[in-house]
């Protein structure tokens, strides 16, 4: 990693650079946000932890969200994964913000079935306009959750504790991804509108042959498009039309495929360098995973 980004490896680590008292538990913790002070040289400061983070916050100030504006009353929840590089961008004065940031270390969960299943929440990659905007209600179930949590590792930690914060951990993200799918629902009008955008664009890639020079288009490339993170950008799709963005743009190559099968004397392997592959058994492998039958039975056939 740059030498000119802040590693923080522990939550030893995160409590002393954030000047809070030392943690209780050496794998987890719970910061009150009101507490936490970023001082105006530290703007600028680009740093990553080793830790999985969520926080809560009030989101009463509003939020940039895609490309919509919006101002929110209720609280706003923001999740990062390890490694993940963030910038420091204004400063915070103790008081200003109001809500709580759970940081946990990957060693908590190892051996546990949520070290596992973590990395398929796939909000832990979203961007911070993409946070989940919680209700009332909401907000409440999340902070008992939160509130178990800590209430378990400021005891005297036993043989139980890490299976108990553990299992509120996961039922939180559980809740998470829940509230996360309510919110696609809900803010289904504008999400029509980039979900028409895209396939108009992904129509259009193919229909100009700009796979000619450019290649097999990225999910990324249309993401950026649509000003949403490729993760966030991929699960709006998957809700909103019950397949992917990898289905979507692979359907569009099928399809473009057959046309050049038919219409053309190219080699199987001469389509698939056409196409964008690199490895024409990886275009056949698609191919017959989506028809059924490889590219050469199919032109045969028909």
């Amino acid at each position: 990693m740059p030498s000119n980004i802040l590693r923080i490896n522990t939550i030893h680590e995160l409590h002393e650079g954030l000047g809070l008292p030392k943690p209780k538990h050496p794998l987890i913790s719970l910061m009150d946000a009101g507490k936490v002070q970023i001082p105006e040289e530290r703007i600028g400061t680009r740093y990553s932890t080793g830790m999985y983070s969520i926080s809560l916050k009030d989101g009463s100030c509003g939020m940039e969200y895609g490309r919509n504006a919006f101002d929110f009353t209720e609280g706003v929840m923001v999740f990062t994964a390890p490694d993940q590089v963030s910038t420091i961008t204004e400063a915070v004065a103790e008081g200003s913000i109001q809500g709580w940031m759970l940081y946990v270390h990957p060693d908590l969960l190892r051996g546990a079935p949520l070290g596992k299943r973590i990395q398929e929440y796939g909000f832990f990659n979203y961007d911070v306009y993409e946070a989940l905007h919680l209700s009332e209600a909401e907000e409440e179930q999340v902070n008992i959750c939160v509130r178990n949590i800590e209430a378990e590792y400021q005891q005297r930690i036993d043989a139980h504790s890490q299976q108990v914060m553990v299992a509120n951990l996961d039922l939180l993200l559980s809740y998470s991804q829940r509230f996360y799918e309510r919110q696609f629902h809900t803010r289904a009008p504008q999400y029509h509108d980039v979900v028409a955008e895209f396939e108009s664009n992904l129509k259009r890639y193919f229909e100009e042959e700009r796979y000619r020079e450019e290649g097999i288009p990225s999910i990324q490339r249309f993401a950026e498009q649509a000003h949403l993170s490729q993760h966030y950008f991929s699960d709006l799709l998957k809700k909103e039309t019950g397949r992917s963005a990898k289905d979507h743009i692979n359907g569009y190559l099928i399809e473009r495929a057959k046309d050049i099968l038919l219409a053309s004397e190219h080699s199987v392997s001469e389509v698939a360098y056409l196409l964008g592959f690199n490895y024409p058994h990886y275009f056949t492998r698609l191919f017959k995973a989506k028809t059924g039958m490889t590219p050469g039975a199919f032109r045969s056939a028909n």
